[in-house]
């Protein structure tokens, strides 16, 4: 069981080279094991290229080992027919005799189709090995899958005394706060890398003016997401500059803004509005960096699985207070001059929207 162990965590291993490239498909790695030896092993690098299973299976020098080998893969393999063919009708043809699968792909459209066709052809199919680590790579597209809606991650800065922003008399318009520092902003605009888009409210875009784009790290351009229900931002904003794809919350009434569109508003409720927009276009991951009221709609209605809160060595002594949460035991990382504490939503594990 040990060695089976190592082989799946090479698959995550090699999966998680894909970040960041292959959405709205999920991060796979495949290893072929012959004697005890590995002869095989890709990963998937991007959406709509061969899948794991096929890089993998081209890398092996002797495919006549095949047939008395064994195939590890950290998602089941796909049975229907997207962008390629089905990995699972490659594995029978090769006649690989057994597959050691971490977990069941969510997907409608394989959700055990892959394991019952490699069954049905006489694989041997081992399923379950390191099944948390596995869905927790993927847990993006499994939120997707399962809840119904993008997976959703909090993100803010708040001094040692707890405050997100300055008195509004006090701080310019149009210019950040900062309450972290360089080594932090990188890894901010990392984590932009790897979601499918970011969401900000109507003041947060008023106050700060911010670009919501990569220019710290090098990967894909998160979709810019702005509310603006009563048409109060001005074109001038950096927002509509045209550098990343930008949409508007709003009324589908209301005049538009440069290098935009509109996301129709359709509900009293945005953050319905917004969602429900997100899964239609397959965007698994949503970044919330918005204001204090933005941030706290979300934690009010339990519509949340990570929180990013970067806490500064700075305090302000008055200003508008961090959001309020009750999660603890955080995963903890140091900056030089600020703190990352990174939560999880538990009551959100495991339970659709």
């Amino acid at each position: 069981m040990e060695a089976e162990s190592k082989y799946m965590q090479r698959c995550l291993d090699l999966a998680k080279l894909g970040e960041g490239h292959t959405a709205p498909n999920p991060m796979v790695g495949c290893v072929i094991v012959h004697d005890g030896k590995v002869i095989g092993e890709g990963f998937h690098r991007q959406c709509g290229g061969p899948h794991a299973e096929v890089h993998a299976l081209r890398s092996v020098a002797d495919p006549n080992l095949l047939a008395r080998s064994t195939l590890y893969v950290n998602l089941e393999p796909c049975a229907h027919y997207g962008k390629t063919p089905p990995c699972s009708d490659l594995i029978v043809a090769k006649k690989i005799p057994r597959v050691v699968i971490g977990t069941i792909d969510p997907f409608s459209e394989v959700a055990g189709k892959g394991i019952e066709k490699l069954r049905q052809a006489g694989c041997e199919v081992f399923l379950g090995m390191l099944h948390k680590e596995c869905r927790e790579l993927n847990r993006r597209f499994f939120a997707f899958h399962e809840k119904n809606r993008p997976y959703i991650i909090l993100k803010w800065a708040q001094t040692q005394d707890g405050f997100i922003d300055q008195d509004p008399e006090k701080r310019p318009t149009g210019k950040p706060v900062w309450i972290t520092d360089e080594v932090a902003r990188v890894v901010v605009h990392r984590q932009r890398a790897c979601e499918g888009a970011i969401f900000i409210g109507t003041e947060t875009a008023l106050k700060d003016n911010p670009s919501l784009t990569l220019r710290e790290w090098y990967g894909r351009q998160p979709l810019r997401i702005v509310a603006d229900r009563v048409n109060r931002l001005p074109d001038s904003l950096t927002l509509f500059d045209g550098a990343a794809p930008t949409r508007v919350l709003g009324e589908e009434t209301m005049g538009g803004h440069p290098h935009s569109s509109i996301i129709p508003s359709q509900s009293d409720n945005r953050i319905d509005d917004l969602l429900r927009f997100l899964h239609g276009q397959s965007i698994q991951s949503l970044i919330v960096e918005g204001g204090a009221i933005t941030l706290q709609d979300f934690i009010d209605r339990d519509l949340w699985d990570e929180a990013h809160v970067y806490t500064g060595k700075i305090t302000f002594g008055s200003g508008i207070r961090a959001p309020r949460f009750k999660e603890s035991n955080p995963l903890t990382e140091q900056f030089p001059r600020c703190v990352l504490h990174v939560y999880r939503n538990h009551r959100s594990t495991n339970r659709q929207s």
